[in-house]
């Protein structure tokens, strides 16, 4: 789908809003019937443009109480040993993104932890054993300032 209307940016906008919104809702939001609001959010789904929902939690009131950034530097680049790194990747839940980079180091990750005795465990078991690993970074949040996953959406130009 390469075209977005203004429509369909409201539709993304408020479900970005509350992914929970009813179709009713949202079409009354809309101010149009139920039937073509459903069709587009559909086609929005189908597409791909929204990719699912999900709740936010509240990572402090998990227990969470650090997020670190992490930059990784590898040396060894071979198609073994980065695709056990990327499946250990996808599945350790405390990383929460992972980015190959540009510039000095290879990866930035955004790690989660209990404390800061948990993410020393964390570094020591599980990113020091990385295939590859020879240089960890850490940068520790101090205050979080801005947390969105919401994307900024504009009607596409033809």
């Amino acid at each position: 789908m390469s075209d977005i209307d203004a429509i369909n940016v409201q539709i993304l906008e408020l479900m970005q809003g509350d992914g929970r919104m009813t179709n009713t809702r949202l079409a009354e939001h809309l101010n149009m019937s139920e039937t073509p609001c459903w069709r587009r959010l559909k086609k929005l789904e189908e597409t791909g443009i929204i990719e699912g929902y999900q709740a936010n939690l509240n990572r402090r009131k998990l227990g969470l109480g650090v997020m670190a950034f992490v930059q990784l530097s590898c040396s060894e680049h071979d198609q073994g040993a980065t695709a056990e790194f990327q499946r250990i990747i996808e599945v350790t839940p405390n990383i929460l993104a992972c980015h190959n980079t540009t510039g000095e180091d290879d990866f930035l990750l955004i790690v989660v932890a209990r404390d800061l005795d948990d993410y020393s465990a964390f570094v020591d078991n599980t990113l020091r054993r990385l295939p590859g690993v020879t240089s960890i970074r850490s940068n520790l949040s101090l205050k979080e300032m801005k947390a969105s996953s919401k994307l900024p959406v504009r009607v596409s130009k033809r």
